[in-house]
């Protein structure tokens, strides 16, 4: 029965990896004595490290493997939640936000002041509406000399219907 897929590489995995040449012939090294193709005392030589140091670069190597390896829960992690810094930043925030608003309002009403006048003095405005009224009433109770407009007897002069 034949194999399928592609041939294991081993570790000339370790070639594609990124990192210093340097790092990858340690890892190389570290992966044949996990497989049993290099005795720790080997290695040892080709490193030109001590056998205690061997088997401590050999555990920080698996160990930070371990860790990559962990599962973790699926999807974006939580946001964190904000300081009191942050929220006070927010906060600040927010108020310049709202004393800019009120500015440009002051300011709108300022020039408005400026320009029309009259639209600022609401008891003036309605004065003057209250004589427009009574004048035009006057007017029309008066009507011009000679006009006929509210008398309905009133007949054009010149002619007489008997």
């Amino acid at each position: 029965m034949s194999k399928r897929g592609r041939p294991p590489l081993g570790l000339q995995h370790v070639d594609r990896m990124p990192g210093s040449r340097e790092a990858r012939t340690r890892l190389k090294i570290v992966l044949a004595t996990l497989t049993g193709e290099k005795t720790v005392l080997e290695a040892c030589a080709e490193l030109g490290v001590g056998e205690s140091r061997f088997h401590d670069l050999r555990n920080e190597f698996l160990s930070k493997g371990v860790e990559a390896l962990e599962p973790r829960p699926l999807g974006r992690p939580p946001a964190p939640e904000p300081t009191e810094l942050e929220k006070e930043n927010l906060q600040l925030h927010h108020e310049v936000q709202q004393l800019k608003l009120e500015l440009q309002g002051a300011l709108i009403r300022e020039e408005i002041a400026v320009v029309m006048p009259h639209l600022l003095k609401p008891g003036r405005a309605q004065k003057k509406e209250g004589r427009r009224k009574k004048r035009s009433r006057t007017l029309t109770k008066r009507g011009p000399a000679g006009s006929c407009d509210t008398k309905p007897s009133c007949e054009p002069s010149g002619g007489s219907t008997t």
